[in-house]
């Protein structure tokens, strides 16, 4: 079992691509080489395969990559399912993970991070919860993002740890990070982690 996570850059036309695709690029390259593992294509839609337990995770931390830059944000769709045919470019290869992956980024409507599956009990409690997440989500300011991608990418720093990094003071960091909903992302990610073990 695999995961295929299907994006684009919402407003990509406002911005320069300078500003934000070495900012994408860089998160991909951390999970892999394109073309096999990632692709961006269109200029401004890609897709990456991640293992299913990685999915929810890598969306948050694209989003965060995406929504420091004002005026931004991404859509994301992630399909879990199986990858009947390897080809040396992601987008060319296929599986019900990409089928998935495609049909559920075609029915974002309002909501900008969705998952489709073929098990449909847990499709509907984590996409709940996904819309409930993007209430504080979709509003991260862009000092949010860099705080909330810092920690993601360094879960064992303590908070001065952070603060340093940022040259914030540990107060700072304590107040943004509860302004981001952090600990609540943490508990949605430990929950997903959970079911997706059960699952796979």
């Amino acid at each position: 079992m695999t995961s295929i996570i299907t994006g684009d850059i919402i407003n990509s036309k406002k911005s320069s691509p300078k500003h934000w695709l070495e900012a994408l690029k860089s998160v991909l390259n951390s999970f892999g080489k394109t073309p096999q593992t990632w692709e961006v294509y269109r200029g401004d839609s890609f897709q990456l395969e991640v293992t299913p337990e990685q999915a929810l995770l890598t969306c948050l931390l694209i989003k965060a990559t995406i929504k420091r830059f004002n005026d931004l944000d991404v859509r994301l769709a992630i399909g879990i399912g199986e990858k009947t045919y390897q080809s040396e470019n992601i987008t060319e290869s296929n599986g019900s993970a990409f089928v998935n992956s495609g049909e559920c980024f075609e029915n974002l409507d309002k909501t900008t991070l969705a998952i489709k599956s073929s098990f449909e009990p847990f499709d509907t409690a984590i996409n709940i919860m996904l819309d409930l997440a993007q209430l504080t989500i979709n509003n991260w300011s862009s000092k949010s993002a860099i705080l909330v991608k810092t920690t993601l990418e360094n879960p064992d720093l303590k908070q001065n740890q952070i603060a340093e990094i940022l040259n914030r003071t540990q107060g700072n960091i304590s107040q943004g990070l509860k302004r981001a909903g952090y600990d609540e992302i943490t508990k949605l990610l430990h929950y997903y982690q959970t079911q997706i073990q059960s699952l796979c």
